[in-house]
């Protein structure tokens, strides 16, 4: 059997009998749209993050969309993120028909250069979008200190950090608020598509209930602001209440494996991930790097090993985001990171007898390439 970055099978034999009466319990409720799941999962995601309000949608995607809506971006616009991203950052951003500005991001940890943002703004930004990529959090103190100087909200966008942490303070918690993905790979994963956004704004709050049905408010067919359909479903809301009761233990996996990596491969010439003071990372994805990374991929097939890039092409490289007019050179770490960069498998019931397969085929491979 091909290992790869993520499986699911492994979790789902683990946890098969509390998912499939997650299933059983919305289907006997009665109640498939908005129910007393959706509703317990909201209460119990703002509680785990310490926050007054979490709002379920139904993609990460569009969390980041009805976030940015509500807080007030709007075509002509602008948008401070990278381009060292999932697409779908810039990709709602672009919804709303505001303009993604780009930053470079640090060689060091692959995130956002906070040294680079104020030089980005212009008086048509209104937001600046951090991204706490692969599992750990932008350096938000001096990201903090910008926003307020020039009076912008931050979005943060929490897709690959559920649960990490800097200095004590758990992702999504700094800024005005921030969108979660539970895409199935993520580190809180439903079984299906699913997101969020959390905010201590009462009135984003609302806002952000109204924009995800329709824009009505409580009576159906009235219509105050167009919005959108995206509704949790009841069902992938269940399941992650049951798995959000296990995140911590996800956690402690995730970072049993990465620590296991960094024994076995810290003599090797490959790049590990860098931990940044402060940061408790999550390893949504473990990356690391090695300017023969292509040659090392092809070689690992022999191995029966397929291993993802994230991400071989920047967004402001790609033919749909041609119109920003960002030519080659003009973000170098992120196109110099694209050529190099890959993942190791990834999750939290990867097996160490997997974990083993891997290490011994990378170090060989190292040795050959």
């Amino acid at each position: 059997m091909t290992t790869r970055v993520w499986d699911y099978l492994s979790e789902y034999e683990n946890e098969r009998e509390d998912i499939l009466d997650a299933v059983d319990t919305v289907f006997r409720s009665g109640q498939l749209v908005f129910g007393p799941s959706v509703r317990g999962f909201e209460e119990e995601f703002a509680g785990y993050h310490g926050v007054g309000h979490s709002v379920g949608v139904d993609n990460g995607t569009n969390a980041l969309v009805l976030a940015l809506r509500a807080l007030g971006v709007k075509p002509g616009d602008e948008v401070v993120t990278v381009s060292n991203t999932a697409a779908p950052t810039v990709i709602a951003i672009d919804q709303v028909g505001a303009t993604p500005v780009f930053v470079d991001v640090h060689e060091r940890n692959y995130l956002m250069d906070v040294a680079q943002v104020e030089a980005a703004i212009t008086p048509r930004t209104t937001c600046l979008l951090p991204v706490h990529l692969y599992g750990q959090c932008v350096d938000l103190a001096p990201l903090t200190k910008i926003a307020a100087k020039h009076g912008l909200s931050i979005l943060e966008d929490c897709a690959q950090a559920h649960g990490a942490r800097q200095h004590g303070k758990i992702a999504g918690t700094t800024g005005k608020a921030a969108a979660f993905s539970f895409y199935p790979t993520k580190v809180l994963g439903a079984y299906g598509d699913g997101g969020a956004v959390i905010t201590d704004d009462a009135d984003m709050d609302a806002d952000l209930r109204r924009l995800r049905y329709y824009g009505m408010d409580k009576q159906y067919y009235v219509v105050q602001t167009p919005g959108h359909n995206s509704r949790l479903d009841e069902v992938h809301a269940e399941i992650l209440r049951r798995k959000l009761r296990r995140l911590d233990g996800y956690l402690d996996a995730r970072r049993r494996v990465a620590a296991r990596y960094a024994e076995a491969l810290g003599d090797t010439d490959l790049v590990l991930p860098s931990v940044e003071p402060g940061n408790d990372h999550v390893y949504y994805v473990y990356v690391v790097r090695h300017p023969r990374r292509d040659a090392i991929l092809e070689a690992l097939q022999a191995y029966d090993i397929s291993l993802n890039v994230s991400y071989r092409w920047p967004v402001h490289t790609m033919s749909g985001f041609a119109h920003l007019g960002y030519g080659t050179g003009s973000l170098p770490v992120t196109e110099r990171l694209a050529d190099e960069i890959f993942s190791l498998p990834m999750y939290s019931s990867l097996s160490e007898d997997l974990q083993d397969k891997v290490i011994s085929a990378v170090r060989e491979v190292l040795r050959t390439v």
